[in-house]
């Protein structure tokens, strides 16, 4: 055997051991993925008549805004962030429903934004931190606006909680095993992809499964109020349907044309959450 050939031999042996070392560390990688969603941290300016405040969740402590309404109370809406995100998403919903006198309650998810936690469990622990967080609030109904995670979190929590008068759900997934596989890469095979969740599970002591808003919408009552985005590829408006189906109670699904992830909440739509709220509370 030549030098060269002895070089090549070694080089394309050195290539196939690094592969196969990449290989068996994608399950990590996709567990990681899964947990871990990056923080951003830092709200921004706290918005008028908000005041900081924490919290106490299910283990974790959340840091949030407790927004009083500026004309008569009438109820309180509980806002609801994507996943990555943090409660600087609820400034317009804030300046929207204030002056419609609704106390408007915002918080950063566990091991998101300011908040305590390090996993993402997809409502599995949010629904409780959740509940906590409405145990603080004045008597009157109670309103849950989410999207995407929020969305989720939100059907979740109304499944098993009666003061919830009606939810507004943004581009919610309809389960978590469905969606990760829809979003994992193409180099991620089956295999691979079980493997990741069950790493996942045991990492973060959930059931990937028991992240179902779609099971959780047949036991909700309240009113419900979808909206997706029609030409959503990150989580398709499928999912927004599968929930929809399942919902046995008021319901209503809005999609949104030409619109992607994220995005369903154009201006054109409010006036249908504003009235979808008014019907829950009464006018």
């Amino acid at each position: 055997m030549t030098r060269r050939i002895r070089y090549v031999t070694a080089g394309v042996t050195i290539a196939l051991v690094a592969i196969g070392v990449l290989v068996s560390q994608l399950p990590a990688f996709g567990a990681g993925a899964l947990l871990h969603p990056l923080r951003v941290r830092g709200a921004g300016t706290t918005p008028p008549h908000c005041e900081e405040t924490f919290f106490d969740g299910d283990g974790v402590r959340l840091a949030g805004w407790r927004c009083r309404a500026t004309a008569e109370r009438r109820g309180t809406i509980v806002t609801l962030h994507g996943f990555g995100d943090n409660r600087r998403d609820a400034v317009g919903i804030i300046a929207r429903y204030l002056p419609r006198g609704f106390d408007v309650i915002a918080y950063d998810s566990r091991a998101h934004g300011e908040s305590d936690g390090d996993v993402c469990t997809y409502g599995v622990r949010e629904r409780d931190d959740l509940r906590r967080v409405i145990d603080t609030l004045e008597r009157g109904p109670v309103l849950l606006i989410g999207a995407s995670l929020g969305g989720a979190v939100a059907l979740q929590e109304a499944a098993h909680d009666s003061r919830v008068a009606a939810v507004i759900a943004a581009e919610s997934f309809a389960d978590v095993r469905t969606v990760a596989r829809e979003r994992a890469p193409a180099y991620f095979t089956a295999t691979i992809i079980e493997r990741a969740f069950a790493l996942a599970e045991r990492q973060g002591r959930f059931r990937i499964d028991d992240a179902s808003p779609e099971r959780a919408a047949r036991l909700i009552t309240a009113p419900v109020l979808l909206v997706h985005g029609a030409e959503d590829v990150e989580t398709p408006p499928e999912h927004s349907r599968r929930i929809y189906r399942s919902l046995t109670g008021p319901k209503r699904l809005i999609l949104v044309a030409g619109v992607g992830h994220n995005r369903s909440l154009q201006s054109e739509v409010w006036p249908e959450i504003d009235a979808w709220i008014e019907n829950a509370v009464g006018k």
